[in-house]
């Protein structure tokens, strides 16, 4: 059932995309209206327009801002026409909510760091879903509350279906936003962000393409599908992370926090907490045990515990908005990623990138 109290609230959609797919039924669940939708290919446009149920398609950009009835850019689209989008979006007064990774580079989100710093009455979202999702809710709140001890270690593992299309697209390409760390990368850096409030002073990584030929011939895969890194925090934790794609229908999300008194595992959604006792072994306690929700869509570039994030997500978005106009309580989407952490997220991924070139530590400035 829809909530009605969100009818003010005009969607612009920018992108036409499997996200575009995930979110748009979510938006209208929760009560906010699709108004428009661009693409720069105007058949695939109105193609979404027709299944989704838009009014309007356009494979201009000024014709969606320019619409009085479009409150909030939902900017889906390739992260190249991102900083484009944003700055146009905010310098007109529209609210935004972008996905990640923001940009191709660090100047990319150091612009809508900066726009979104000159319009603060504005909502500018990021959509980092771990963040919303109870298990890294409450693994945060166990680390702040010390249920662990020091903080040491942080060990990641992800394994996925491959990332890209089919057909060549961006997706493909390492320079156009494509590939593990880009994609999937982005969300596991915010999240160690999210859970330790600790930044990275230096990082080391390798990138590899092991599957490099496409469908089509006279093209070739740039997109990384393995990235192995290590980060070094502030305080002395240290992170190691493992990310794979093409790993066929296989998912695996694995996130262990060791402490001095015990090991907090996050695993595929579930919680557990590993208490060392006075003997020196361990004692299991689950936490938060995830229901398996098989009424989410399968996509297979979007593992479903992101989905429900993201459906988390948007209905605090939905409660964030009074029902009588479009004015809004920052309160409820206090969770979610700024700007800020996008430019701190883009500025560890360029460093990783270069460390797997130089084969060398790198500082982060």
């Amino acid at each position: 059932m829809s909530n009605s109290s969100n009818n003010s609230i005009g969607i612009g959609i920018f992108g036409c995309n499997e996200i575009t797919r995930v979110l748009a039924p979510m938006l209208c669940e929760k009560g906010f209206m699709l108004k428009a939708i661009w693409d720069k290919n105007k058949e695939e446009a109105q193609k979404f327009a027709n299944e989704l149920k838009i009014p309007y398609f356009t494979d201009k950009i000024d014709d969606v801002l320019l619409k009085k009835d479009v409150i909030f850019s939902f900017v889906l689209c390739q992260p190249y026409f991102h900083s484009h989008v944003v700055v146009k979006s905010l310098g007109i007064g529209k609210h935004v909510f972008i996905v990640s990774p923001v940009g191709l580079k660090i100047d990319d989100a150091m612009k809508m760091v900066n726009a979104a710093n000159y319009y603060p009455s504005l909502i500018t979202l990021v959509n980092n879903p771990l963040r919303f999702l109870p298990t890294f809710t409450n693994m945060k709140k166990l680390i702040e509350e010390k249920r662990i001890g020091k903080l040491l270690l942080i060990d990641i593992s992800v394994k996925i279906s491959s990332l890209i299309n089919e057909k060549y697209s961006w997706l493909s390409d390492n320079y156009m936003g494509g590939g593990i760390l880009n994609l999937i990368g982005s969300h596991i850096i915010d999240l160690i962000y999210y859970l330790t409030n600790k930044k990275a002073f230096r990082v080391h990584a390798i990138i590899k393409t092991f599957r490099e030929q496409s469908k089509e011939p006279m093209r070739k895969i740039t997109s990384p599908d393995f990235c192995c890194f290590q980060m070094e925090l502030e305080g002395g934790l240290l992170i190691t992370a493992n990310l794979q794609s093409d790993q066929s229908n296989i998912f695996e999300h694995n996130i262990s926090v060791l402490g001095e008194s015990g090991n907090l595992i996050a695993n595929s959604g579930d919680l557990i907490c590993l208490h060392r006792t006075e003997f020196g072994d361990y004692k299991e306690e689950k936490l938060y045990i995830d229901i398996k929700d098989t009424q989410s869509p399968e996509i297979k570039q979007i593992p479903r515990m992101y989905i429900k994030g993201m459906n988390n997500m948007i209905r605090c978005l939905s409660s964030a908005f009074t029902p009588s106009d479009s004015s809004w309580n920052k309160n409820s989407v206090a969770t979610a990623a700024t700007f800020e952490n996008a430019f701190y997220v883009q500025k560890i991924i360029e460093a990783l990138k270069k460390s797997s070139v130089s084969r060398s530590w790198e500082k982060i400035e």
